[in-house]
Parts: structure tokens; C-alpha cells; sequence
């Protein structure tokens, strides 16, 4: 299976622009991947399966409802912003990365695709003004040094998703002492559960509510 059909095939009620603008992504960071190396070379042509995919697991896990706010901390290239700012055109999503070549890529392709919903800001969470009912995000740091980022900017609440508010952090491998040492009671859901491919097997999207 070729590129944005790897999406389509488990998200099958996206609009004709929302198909449009998957479909985008592959030319848009091949363009901007010449001038800044955003994705590694060798992985491009998994873009689709290890990036944009790989994003939209949260989505399987949580559904975000019209007017949440959503933060991506160390967002890089705009995963998992990007993928999901184009399947929730109605939540309110911030990408926030303290490298400003990598968000002047999230700006670019947020752009060309017209996403009206993605904010990019070149910061350190610490610095960004304001709260959020989710924090998002892709194997950054080890989760107890995340938490103590991120921690503040995610406010209590129960009414902007189908999960309370919290953190939704896409990560793999065993977890097991990495989320002992946070002290937290986490929930771990497995992507293999969702989506069919091998890549998936010890990905997970953990999760734990503020």
C-alpha cells in the first residue's frame, strides 16, 4: 500500500480536502526536507507509515471535540501537529519546538496546506504563555523530565475529548521503568491493537490525566 492510502485505509470518513491535504504531505516535506533536513533521508519513503501514521494514533486512542486546545512540545518537523490539525480542523492546535529552522518548516507546510487551526512558535514550553487541555507529543525526552516540562501547561478539565484532559505521548519499546520513575499512573495503549503494520508492535501512545 502506496503513501496516503496507508492513511485512508484506516481513516475512511475524511472530507475530500482533508484527503486532499494527506495527500500533500509527502511533496510538501520533500520540498522542504532539501533545504532542512527534518526527516531523516533514509526514512522519506515511510514518511507516510513512521510520521503521518504513526501521528494519528492518538486519534484512535482520544477524539478531540471543537475548541480544545492542543499543544505539540518538541514538535520538530510537525508530528504529530500537522496530521492532526488536519483531522480535527475544529480543535486549536500550538506546535511549539526551541529549533527555529525545524518551525519555519511547520509554518511552511501549515501554510500550504491552509491549516487555519496550527499556530507554530519557536520556544521552550516553559516560555509559552497560557494553558492547554492536551499535551501531545513524540518520544522528546524520557517521560519524567517531559512531565516536569510540561506539567503547568496542561489544565484539569473533562470536556474537550473523550479522555480527560492530560498527556498523550507517542513512544515505544518498554516503558515500564521509565514510567515508574515518574511516579504517575499511566495508561499505555497499544498501537498494534489499531493499526495492522509491523512497525506498530511496540509503539504506544501513553497517556495519563492531569
Amino acid at each position: 500500500m502506496q503513501k496516503a492510502e496507508l492513511v485512508f485505509k484506516y481513516f475512511d470518513s475524511l472530507s475530500p480536502k482533508q484527503r486532499e491535504q494527506i495527500e500533500s504531505l509527502f511533496d510538501l516535506y520533500a520540498e522542504w526536507n532539501a533545504k532542512i533536513n527534518v526527516v531523516s533521508r533514509k526514512d522519506f519513503d515511510s514518511l507516510y507509515l513512521h510520521h503521518v501514521l504513526h501521528s494519528l494514533a492518538i486519534a484512535k486512542f482520544c477524539h478531540f471535540k471543537a475548541g480544545a486546545r492542543v499543544v505539540d512540545v518538541g514538535c520538530g518537523g510537525g508530528f504529530p501537529s500537522i496530521p492532526l490539525a488536519i483531522l480535527f480542523p475544529d480543535v486549536n492546535f500550538v506546535a511549539v519546538d526551541s529549533i527555529g529552522k525545524k518551525i519555519k518548516v511547520v509554518e511552511g507546510v501549515s501554510t500550504a496546506l491552509g491549516l487555519k487551526n496550527l499556530k507554530a512558535i519557536n520556544a521552550r514550553i516553559e516560555s509559552v504563555e497560557g494553558e492547554f487541555d492536551f499535551v501531545v507529543s513524540r518520544a522528546v525526552t524520557e517521560m519524567s523530565t517531559f512531565v516536569k516540562w510540561v506539567w503547568p501547561k496542561c489544565r484539569r478539565g473533562s470536556s474537550a475529548a473523550t479522555l480527560p484532559n492530560g498527556i498523550l505521548y507517542l513512544k515505544g519499546g518498554d516503558l515500564t521503568a521509565e514510567l515508574a520513575a515518574t511516579g504517575m499512573d499511566w495508561t499505555r495503549f497499544d498501537i498494534s491493537e489499531v493499526f495492522e503494520e509491523e512497525f506498530f508492535q511496540t509503539k504506544q501512545v501513553v497517556y495519563i490525566s492531569r
